[in-house]
C-alpha cells in the first residue's frame, strides 16, 4: 500500500510541479557553473548506497559533508541556493528516487555515505530496514535543529508506528512546516 501511495504522489506532485521544475532547472543552470542536479551518495534501505538527486544549491568545489559540518557553509552557496533550501525546492528532484524505489515519500532522511555515527546508530535500532524518505517524523519534529541521538529516536518511533495514517499526517505537517519555513536553519 505504501508503494502505491508513493507512486500516486510522484505522479500528482510531478504534474503540479512540472513547470516549476523546468523553471528551477533553468535558474540553477544559469546562475552558477556546473550541473543542474547534484547526485549525492546516500545510505538507503539496509545501508545500500544510492545516488539521490537534488537541485544544486552549493558551488561545485564544496566538500561532501553534511552542511552543518562545514565551516561557514554560506560561502559555498550559489546565488539562488539559500532560496531553494529555505523553500525546500532543492528536494524536488528526489521524486525520481521515489519513482525508482530508492526512496519513499515518508521515512528517515537518507544519511550521507560518510555520516558513520548516524548510520551506526540507525542500524543498531533497525531503522536501516526502512526505505529513506523525502520527509519523515524527525523532519517535522526538528529537522536541522536536533542532535543525532534524538533524530534516531524519532526515526525509531516511526519504524514502530508506521501506517498510512501516520504517513499522511507527516506529509501534511511537512507542507505546513515548509510553507511557514519552520525548523530550517540553512
Amino acid at each position: 500500500m505504501k508503494r502505491i501511495l508513493d507512486l500516486f504522489l510522484v505522479l500528482f506532485v510531478g504534474l503540479i510541479f512540472f513547470i516549476p521544475l523546468i523553471i528551477l532547472a533553468i535558474l540553477v543552470k544559469f546562475t552558477s557553473p556546473g550541473p543542474i542536479c547534484y547526485w549525492s551518495k546516500r545510505v538507503g534501505r539496509y545501508n545500500k548506497i544510492f545516488l539521490m538527486p537534488k537541485f544544486r544549491t552549493m558551488k561545485i568545489d564544496t566538500p561532501q559533508l553534511a552542511t552543518h559540518l562545514l565551516t561557514n557553509p554560506e560561502k559555498y552557496l550559489t546565488s539562488i541556493g539559500p532560496i531553494l533550501r529555505k523553500l525546500s525546492l532543492d528536494e524536488l528532484p528526489q521524486l525520481y528516487s521515489v519513482l525508482v524505489g530508492d526512496m519513499s515519500f515518508v521515512g528517515p532522511r537518507p544519511a550521507l555515505f560518510n555520516q558513520t555515527d548516524l548510520i551506526e546508530l540507525r542500524t543498531s535500532k533497525s531503522v536501516d530496514t526502512l526505505r529513506p524518505g523525502i520527509t519523515g517524523w524527525a523532519q517535522i519534529n526538528g529537522r536541522d535543529e536536533i542532535p543525532i541521538p534524538l533524530k534516531v529516536q524519532l526515526d525509531e518511533f516511526y519504524l514502530k508506528n508506521q501506517s498510512i495514517y501516520l504517513d499522511v499526517k507527516i506529509i501534511f505537517m511537512t507542507a505546513f512546516k515548509v510553507f511557514f519555513m519552520k525548523n530550517i536553519s540553512h
